[in-house]
């Protein structure tokens, strides 16, 4: 298993923060956030890489929506957290579902035991970079297994308020949170040199981008946007896809 040491000043505070996170969270609300439109939309761009012959991982699954949602339709899933009370609630919420506590960085499956590896939104949290937890993720796949991420990308909207910060005199949205974005080429690079073979690359989620900017893009609820922003967010998708992509989704096989 993958060594723990190197993992960055902001490693333990961040996963307090996320603790703190999943502790004023609602499963039931996640749950809803699952059948969103932006949501719906990339579960069906990667479920069709997925097996249902073989373990599947979700590496970093918070309340485990997921987890619940794919094991539903028949995937053997399992939702792996190293924010034990998200697990306890998750499981409080919806028993029966597999879960285990543990790190993406030290994962405790056996070499090629997982047909597929899936993380939305986890890798960029590490400030030593997303390459060790790839290693660990290429460890318990089997010969094809299917890598699955999602990846926050640099947009127009986190440029600009990265301009903001830096005239403020800051890059750093909270000092004790880490979190960064990849471009397409470094987000491929990092999954290449990982030892996988790309198979799908994509932008996703464009009215989220828009739900960034507040006022009439979001609509009452947990992260829901409006009617506004999901109508500018297909526009979008077609004439500046990357320009206005808040996700990128990637697919690759080992």
């Amino acid at each position: 298993m993958s060594d723990l040491d190197g993992r960055g000043q902001r490693y333990d505070s961040t996963r307090r923060a996320w603790e703190e996170i999943w502790q004023t969270a609602n499963v039931d609300a996640e749950l809803k956030a699952v059948q969103y439109r932006r949501a719906k939309a990339t579960l069906e761009a990667y479920r069709p890489y997925l097996p249902k012959d073989a373990p599947i991982l979700e590496a970093g699954s918070g309340l485990s929506a997921v987890v619940v949602t794919l094991r539903r339709m028949g995937y053997p899933v399992i939702g792996l957290d190293y924010a034990v009370n998200a697990l306890r609630a998750a499981d409080a919420a919806v028993p029966g579902q597999s879960l285990v506590a543990g790190d993406v960085h030290g994962l405790p499956f056996a070499d090629g035991s997982l047909g597929a590896y899936l993380s939305f939104g986890v890798l960029e949290h590490f400030e030593q970079g997303m390459q060790p937890a790839l290693a660990e993720a290429r460890r318990v796949l089997r010969p094809g297994g299917v890598l699955v991420l999602t990846i926050p990308y640099p947009n127009v909207v986190w440029r600009l308020a990265q301009f903001k910060r830096a005239l403020q005199g800051s890059q750093l949205i909270d000092e004790d949170f880490y979190e960064s974005t990849y471009s397409r080429s470094d987000l491929i690079d990092n999954v290449v040199r990982s030892g996988f073979s790309v198979t799908h690359v994509q932008p996703t989620s464009h009215s989220f981008t828009l739900w960034g900017l507040g006022g009439v893009f979001r609509a009452p609820g947990y992260y829901r946007t409006s009617l506004l922003a999901e109508g500018l967010g297909d526009l979008s998708r077609v004439v500046v896809p990357w320009a206005m992509n808040f996700m990128t989704l990637i697919v690759a096989h080992k």
